[in-house]
């Protein structure tokens, strides 16, 4: 099933431009060298009434032209939208990219800057509880524990604000199924944190990393588009370095890797023409075609 993966956020905990600098790349005019917070968005097309048929009743409505209730379809189904992380830019990302609803929302861990843009799901959510189901928000026990505890409006039982979120926790675990959709938890490490990537199709999208562990290397096998961080070239004790990831692009083998987490230390053209082929720096917006 083909899918799109946007780059909502490719920026660390404190954006690029980073407040009161006057470096190369903060004072850059080129709008790859402005990076929000990191998220990404996992969008597909979910098969069509149609699609669900015998082979014999689809011919059958093919050549009525027809959806099985006699209405005549689109041919296509509802667009399917999975968010990684809600850092403090999401409400500004959701505008970029015109979103209207969101199914399902994917926490990797939880820092600040990727999970206190979860009150701006509020309007979203109003419009999934319409449709019956409030937006579940898949998470750790250890991530779920901080979210509960800052945005407590929303989850205590005792809350009675009224436009509180309707969205619910769920666990986070080994392979979480989001509609047509299975995205497998690939476990990692920041700094002295454990934290979860996660897999989906040909596609794996890891943010955060200073470690990969060896029995993870096998859950990444078999990879077309993977996205690891790149935060600067001298070493930091929770980020990968550009080096690191060069090297872990390298031993993954995926067709096409985009480096996410960038600091204002990496300019994008300056950085991309130190990259081997097959590896370059994301952007806020870019939009790479998936299979799932």
């Amino acid at each position: 099933m083909e899918g799109r993966l946007t780059f909502l956020g490719t920026g660390t905990s404190m954006g690029v431009p980073t407040l009161g600098c006057d470096c190369a790349v903060c004072m850059s005019a080129d709008p790859r060298d402005r990076r929000l917070r990191p998220s990404v968005l996992v969008r597909w097309k979910a098969p069509s009434e149609d699609h669900a048929l015998p082979p014999s009743r689809q011919k059958e409505v093919a050549r009525m032209g027809r959806g099985s209730s006699g209405v005549r379809s689109s041919g296509a189904g509802r667009d399917r939208v999975v968010i990684i992380d809600t850092g403090p830019d999401f409400r500004e990302q959701a505008l970029r990219t015109r979103l209207s609803h969101v199914d399902a929302v994917l926490y990797t861990h939880s820092h600040a800057d990727h999970i206190l843009g979860l009150d701006d799901l509020r309007p979203l959510s109003f419009g999934s509880m319409r449709a019956g189901e409030p937006i579940p928000l898949y998470a750790t026990y250890e991530t779920a524990a901080v979210l509960e505890r800052i945005f407590d409006y929303h989850f205590s039982s005792e809350s009675t604000y009224p436009t509180r979120a309707r969205v619910r926790i769920e666990p986070l675990g080994e392979r979480v199924r989001i509609h047509e959709v299975d995205f497998l938890c690939v476990p990692v490490r920041h700094g002295e944190m454990d934290i979860a990537g996660f897999r989906f199709g040909d596609t794996a999208y890891l943010t955060d990393v200073s470690e990969i562990p060896e029995s993870s290397f096998s859950l990444l096998e078999g990879l077309k588009t993977l996205v690891l961080p790149s935060l600067r070239h001298h070493p930091h004790p929770s980020h990968a370095t550009v080096k690191q990831a060069v090297e872990w692009a390298g031993r993954i083998g995926a067709r096409q890797t985009w480096l996410t987490h960038i600091a204002h230390e990496l300019g994008h053209d300056v950085t991309n023409r130190m990259l081997p082929p097959g590896v370059a720096l994301a952007y806020d917006g870019l939009e790479v075609a998936v299979n799932l």
